[in-house]
């Protein structure tokens, strides 16, 4: 009949527009794989600066898997492709349980509807977040070669774990909660042995730690504790820090909505100290 000739070529065409897709997906890959090791990092700093993060996180998971040491702009270039594509995805989630508050007070039928897509959501940060842990697990860590290095990749590994229970629940946010905790921890035991108390990476480590035990262990207490050692620490070293950490330790602060505020900017004073100007 016509209607079945029409489903039949509906399928037809189904079928070769996913066919087309797939073999773009292939040459792509295949494209990438035919790269070496500096057109992987020039490509990945394209795709940055053209704002494909998807693409950047392609290009660089790449240079990981050749089990070399990454350099530091390698190691940012890795942080900066995940990090755009997970804050992307979070930022949506929190906005969509906003969304899903205010549609509950309506008692609103689409409801349904957007418990969907946030599941949508979460099952894309998974795949990212766990995509992450893996090449820290298998590549990163044990390649790892000095304690500047270990300390990056084991906060990373707490971050992206520390992302996961956000939207996790019962055993599966206990784990990554016990993840997080444990990459935390062996982090800040080699940051406190190796790093300079004003290093950008230790501070921002002491950042990510505290808010963990603010929002996840729900210990605004150990949070505080936390978040006032790292200030002090640093403010008793000041003098240590170089030019050239200046800008990074700016960015560096610890806010805890609510109970405390600590705002490390060991380059204020620093920059204070020289009759500058802080904005």
């Amino acid at each position: 009949s016509d209607v079945y000739k029409r489903q039949v070529s509906t399928q037809s065409t189904w079928g070769f527009q996913l066919n087309q897709i797939f073999q773009i997906l292939i040459q792509k890959s295949q494209q990438r794989m035919s790269l070496s090791r500096d057109q992987l990092i020039y490509m990945s700093r394209v795709a940055e600066q053209t704002e494909r993060f998807e693409d950047m996180l392609e290009y660089v998971k790449q240079v990981v898997q050749t089990n070399q040491p990454l350099s530091i702009e390698e190691r940012n270039l890795l942080s900066v492709a995940y990090k755009n594509s997970v804050g992307s995805r979070r930022t949506a989630w929190r906005a969509l349980c906003q969304i899903e508050q205010k549609e509950k007070v309506k008692e609103s039928q689409n409801l349904n509807l957007l418990t969907k897509f946030k599941t949508t959501i979460e099952k894309e940060l998974s795949d990212y977040c766990n995509d992450i842990l893996s090449l820290l697990d298998k590549n990163l860590i044990p390649n790892s070669s000095d304690s500047e290095s270990k300390v990056f990749y084991l906060k990373m590994k707490g971050d992206y774990y520390r992302y996961i229970s956000e939207y996790a629940a019962g055993e599966t946010h206990k784990k990554v909660a016990d993840g997080a905790n444990e990459s935390y921890k062996a982090a800040t035991d080699i940051a406190n042995k190796e790093l300079k108390t004003t290093h950008p990476i230790r501070l921002g480590l002491a950042l990510n730690y505290s808010v963990f035990y603010y929002e996840v262990l729900n210990d605004p207490t150990q949070a505080c504790n936390l978040a006032k050692q790292a200030f002090d620490d640093a403010i008793a070293d000041i003098e240590q820090l170089e030019e050239d950490q200046y800008k990074a330790v700016s960015y560096t602060h610890l806010t805890l909505p609510t109970i405390y505020s600590v705002q490390i900017s060991v380059v204020a004073v620093s920059l204070k100290k020289k009759n500058q100007l802080i904005s």
